[in-house]
C-alpha cells in the first residue's frame, strides 16, 4: 500500500466520483463539499475553484470560513479519502472541527490509510512552524479516536455538541514539538 496526498486536480475526477458515491449522500468530513452533494463533473469543478480559493494566502473567504489545504488521500493512485487542514481556529472550529478533518471511503477502512494521511499533514503543519493542531471526533467513533491517539493525540475533553449534530464530541489536540 503506498499512500500519498496531493491536492485536488482534474485528472482524479473518476476515482473522486466513486469515493464520493460511495459516501451515499452523508457528510463526508474532510472534503470540503456540502451534505448529499453529487459526484458530478459541475459540483467537482466548483470544489476544485473552492480548493484553490481556500489555499491561497490573503484570499477573501466568506464569513466565518477560514484558510484551508484541501488534500485528496490516493492510494496506489486511486483517491480513497480526504484530509483537509485549516490554517487557524475559529470559535465554531475550536468547539467542534479543529485543524483537521479526514474520511476514508467506507470500502478501504481499517487498513491506516487514514493513519498514513494524518502522519503527512502532521509533517506538514510542524514544517509550517505549528506547535499543536486541534482533531475531534465523535465520542462513539472508536476508529477516529484511536487514529487520533496513536497519532499522539491528547484528550483535552468531551462535550456536548449535539447543536452541532454531534451528542458527544472529544476535542484531542497532538503537539509537534
Amino acid at each position: 500500500m503506498s499512500v500519498t496526498i496531493v491536492p485536488p486536480a482534474a485528472e482524479h475526477f473518476d476515482s473522486w466520483a466513486a469515493t464520493v458515491a460511495e459516501f451515499g449522500g452523508v457528510h463526508i468530513d474532510g472534503a470540503g463539499l456540502d451534505l448529499g452533494a453529487e459526484p458530478d463533473r459541475e459540483t467537482f469543478s466548483a470544489f476544485l475553484e473552492k480548493a484553490e480559493l481556500y489555499g491561497r494566502a490573503g484570499a477573501e473567504l466568506p464569513e466565518g470560513h477560514v484558510a484551508c489545504d484541501y488534500f485528496w488521500i490516493l492510494e496506489d493512485g486511486d483517491v480513497v479519502g480526504f484530509i483537509a487542514f485549516r490554517r487557524e481556529l475559529n470559535d465554531w472550529l475550536r468547539r467542534v472541527g479543529g485543524h483537521i478533518g479526514y474520511s476514508v471511503r467506507p470500502s478501504r477502512r481499517r487498513r491506516g490509510i487514514v493513519s498514513a494521511a494524518l502522519r503527512l499533514v502532521l509533517d506538514r503543519a510542524r514544517d509550517e512552524g505549528y506547535d499543536r493542531v486541534m482533531l475531534t471526533c465523535d465520542d462513539d467513533n472508536p476508529g477516529s479516536f484511536r487514529t487520533i491517539e496513536g497519532a499522539g493525540g491528547v484528550l483535552e475533553d468531551v462535550v456536548d455538541a449535539a447543536d452541532a449534530g454531534h451528542p458527544r464530541l472529544r476535542r484531542y489536540w497532538i503537539p509537534l514539538g
